[in-house]
């Protein structure tokens, strides 16, 4: 009677065994096939960092940052005036998109909730979340240049604060909603109204969040081409007049990397550096952010 009991333990541990086997061929392959797609990605990241900084550093210098866009096929000049432009027109459009970003992800998370206009304000910003950039530069173009009938910087300020806004609201949400209860019924225990236990609990808790979220969100807009081909264009002098075209680096580098002249080419691969070093510097500090926090 009891041989046939042997019997079955055995066969149970043989199959147990070809089961552990069969899942550990399985986990290897898959583990394989997951190193071979990060090493395939970090080999064009690497390829890409390496040839910007080859071509891009050779092309430093003072006058880089002292002397505006020269001339077609012209040795010399620089890219200030670009420089100052990009900074201008980022800085106004953050100016403009955090405070409408940081007030609308509040009403989100603390009034709206699960209101009608909440839900309405949710699928629009998903879609301006997945909108692509030209998108929003047509948008702003036949909104605000076709009207005024000329380009100029306030309506690439506009375009790119309409990038921002969208990432500043969901960071903002969901910081908010990593806040505990606890808190706020605490707060609403000692008779604190609502507003004031916004401003003075789940804002203060999330702030390093939301800071981050719109350094990132910083560092989305300031590489981004396309709505300003629409909307700020160019300007080959140096220029503070923002009714008027506004010189900036991606439309700069966009002319001179398809430019046949060399010395244009030269300056395209230090601004594209100099850009480079600037996203990566921001995603930096919002990483030691996070971390703090």
């Amino acid at each position: 009677m009891s041989q046939p009991a042997f019997i079955d333990s055995d066969a149970s541990d043989a199959t147990r065994i070809k089961l552990q086997r069969r899942r550990r061929g399985k986990n290897a392959i898959a583990l394989t096939m997951s190193l071979a797609a990060m090493a395939f990605g970090l080999l064009w990241l690497v390829w890409i960092l390496f040839t910007t900084l080859k071509l891009g550093i050779g092309g430093l210098s003072i006058d880089l940052f002292t002397q505006s866009t020269p001339p077609p096929n012209t040795d010399g000049g620089g890219l200030a005036n670009a420089i100052v432009g990009s900074l201008m027109l980022v800085l106004l459009a953050t100016f403009l998109g955090t405070p409408l970003g940081i007030l609308a992800g509040v009403y989100l998370a603390e009034y709206g909730q699960k209101k009608w206009l909440a839900s309405v304000t949710r699928f629009i910003n998903d879609i301006l979340l997945s909108a692509p950039s030209i998108v929003i530069g047509l948008f702003v173009y036949a909104l605000v240049v076709a009207k005024m009938g000329r380009f100029s910087g306030w309506a690439g300020v506009i375009a790119l604060a309409l990038l921002q806004i969208p990432i500043v609201i969901r960071t903002t949400e969901n910081m908010l909603k990593l806040v505990p209860n606890a808190l706020r019924e605490a707060a609403f225990a000692l008779g604190t109204p609502k507003w004031k236990m916004v401003m003075s609990i789940t804002l203060k808790a999330s702030i390093g969040g939301i800071v981050t979220g719109v350094l990132l969100a910083v560092a989305r807009i300031a590489g981004e081409t396309a709505p300003l081909l629409f909307t700020a264009l160019s300007n080959q002098f140096f220029s503070w007049d923002m009714n008027q075209p506004v010189a900036n680096l991606p439309v700069t580098i966009y002319k001179f990397a398809m430019s046949p002249f060399p010395q244009w080419q030269a300056l395209a691969w230090a601004g594209v550096f100099l850009i480079t070093l600037g996203v990566l510097g921001l995603n930096i500090l919002a990483r030691v952010i996070i971390s703090k926090k």
